[in-house]
């Protein structure tokens, strides 16, 4: 390597570099960061100011442009609620149902799709296959303006549906890709935070964002175009230039990133080693398929996505008509969308930034719960008076801190899963689980039920008490599989208790002069990180709570 390199390394000890290579020299060869390795022909040690650099360079690489795509196509998806407030349903004769389907027709999409999503992400290139699906919904999303009555509308959410499907699995394949577990949470929360982000309101070049774009682009007048499809042919523009960005900008992977010298690839691919994950085969495993389906973990994380979604899918689409329900007109309606969104960024990064500090998701998952509980039983005990009008919006900003729920789940199951098509199945799933959430949610809210929505409130408060219910027993399962694993670990004449350096801070790494990758590595542990085995048939493999 570099000489500056050759002299961190001299600076280890013997122990560490003999097991270092020892790894190296047993790397199953499966993952393809595991071949740029063995083309390297040297250990590679990664010292905490080495991690340190490196993350630094793939956070403004990377982020950003992770950050941009999914604030578009949470416009996207917010669109639809908006449109209604400003005459979609009047304008498109909508009858009975039939708006809340154009809801949950896009998860219909996504759930049909995510089997062949979770196969291209395992096969293809991650950052080509990203930009050509923000380049084919945006497409869509300018197409759909077109639409005059339910059955095109219909018909376009369902291909807008079929391209956004990959969206959010590929963004977590990118997180796992490129991340150590202790800095997955923080990154997952990032960009799903855009959703608030989109809710509150950001001003930008051209044009506006979110409430503020509504608001804005409903004071347009056309003879021409009615509101709605101006805000369809807008953000499906914005979404159309933007993807020309990604295909030249988002890399495949740590090994085709441009942004990186040679060296810094190695130590970028090395400093992922103690996750103990893989990065990518490009290889469709089946033994991989059966051990998800085999994994209670997988349920679990399946049965999660979806209590939420159900929630989501409803509140999402009827969350406009609820507030409007409180006896506000159609732009102050949107106006106070505001500070729902606001609530949203804050407790979607704030749960990520407690979660990380304390290395524990669950109990951080169990705690969002209670705001949403709080708030819907305040929206079904109280009238919807004028004068009642504070309290109400109250109850429903703070049953806005839901959203910080998903990117925790995202951020456990992708913690505690490895190998690579293992990492693509479970989310897959997982959005198959959120899909079938989102469907049934908008259904369970009747236009007729307005201002109460009380058979949607109802449910969702039962499913957030179900939550709670579901992270305990996915925290008891956890202790199982780390007793089990320690005791194979123990069989094989290793240490018993191990600490996961893949969650520790580099502050820490450096007090303690460790190497991200590992100094106690004589034990053989990081031997298979890069083997492309599932975490189930990884004795080192440690769980997280």
């Amino acid at each position: 390597m570099a000489s500056s390199t050759d002299h961190k390394m001299a600076d280890m000890n013997t122990e560490t570099i003999e097991a270092v290579a020892f790894n190296e020299a047993h790397s199953g060869g499966r993952d393809k960061a595991a071949q740029m390795l063995k083309e390297a022909g040297h250990f590679v040690v990664v010292t905490p100011e080495d991690n340190k650099r490196i993350l630094r360079k793939i956070d403004r690489a990377i982020l950003p442009i992770i950050l941009v795509i999914y604030c578009l196509q949470s416009l996207d998806k917010t669109a639809l609620s908006y449109a209604s407030v400003f005459g979609l349903i009047k304008d498109t004769n909508l009858k009975g149902q039939e708006f809340s389907w154009l809801g949950a027709i896009v998860y219909v999409a996504q759930l049909v799709w995510q089997p062949c999503v979770a196969y291209c992400l395992v096969k293809l290139p991650l950052g080509k296959f990203c930009a050509t699906m923000v380049l084919c919904w945006g497409i869509t999303l300018c197409g759909m303006s077109a639409a005059h009555d339910f059955g095109g509308l219909m018909a376009a959410r369902f291909v807008l549906g079929s391209f956004e499907a990959s969206v959010a699995p590929t963004f977590i394949a990118f997180v796992q890709m490129w991340y150590r577990r202790g800095e997955q949470t923080n990154r997952n929360a990032a960009w799903y935070s855009m959703l608030g982000v989109v809710n509150i309101g950001l001003r930008a070049d051209p044009g506006q964002l979110g409430s503020l774009l509504t608001y804005g682009l409903g004071h347009i007048q056309s003879k021409v175009l009615h509101s709605y499809q101006i805000i369809f042919l807008f953000c499906g523009c914005l979404t159309v230039a933007f993807s020309a960005l990604v295909f030249v900008f988002l890399p495949d992977s740590p090994m085709q990133a441009r942004f990186l010298t040679s060296d810094d690839k190695l130590i970028a691919i090395e400093r992922l080693r103690m996750n103990q994950q893989g990065i990518s085969s490009g290889e469709w495993r089946w033994d991989h398929v059966r051990d998800c389906l085999l994994d209670v973990k997988t349920w679990l994380w399946v049965a999660m996505l979806m209590a939420i979604s159900i929630p989501s899918g409803g509140i999402s689409t009827f969350g406009p008509l609820i507030v409007k329900s409180f006896g506000f007109d159609s732009f102050t309606t949107i106006l106070f969308n505001i500070p729902f969104g606001a609530v949203q960024f804050v407790a979607t990064i704030g749960g990520a930034i407690a979660a990380t500090r304390y290395k524990a998701k669950s109990p951080i998952l169990a705690l969002l719960c209670i705001p949403p509980i709080i708030g819907i039983s305040l929206l079904l005990n109280i009238e919807c008076k004028p004068h009642n009008r504070g309290i109400l919006l109250f109850a429903y900003y703070i049953l806005s801190v839901y959203p910080a729920i998903s990117p925790l789940i995202y951020s456990w199951s992708g913690q505690n899963t490895a190998g690579d098509t293992k990492r693509k199945v479970t989310t897959g799933m997982m959005f198959i689980g959120a899909s079938v959430g989102n469907i049934i949610g908008p259904n369970l809210y009747k236009p007729s039920e307005a201002p109460h929505y009380t058979r949607g409130l109802r449910s969702n408060l039962a499913l957030f008490c179900v939550i709670i219910v579901l992270v305990g027993l996915g925290v008891a399962w956890i202790r199982v599989l780390n007793r089990k694993h320690a005791a194979q670990r123990i069989s094989l004449g290793k240490a018993g208790k191990i600490i996961d350096l893949s969650m520790e801070n580099t502050k820490t790494l450096a007090k303690d002069g460790e190497a991200v990758n590992g100094s106690h590595t004589a034990d053989g542990i990081g031997e298979k990180a890069f083997d492309d085995v599932t975490d189930l048939r990884n004795e080192d493999f440690i769980y997280v709570y």
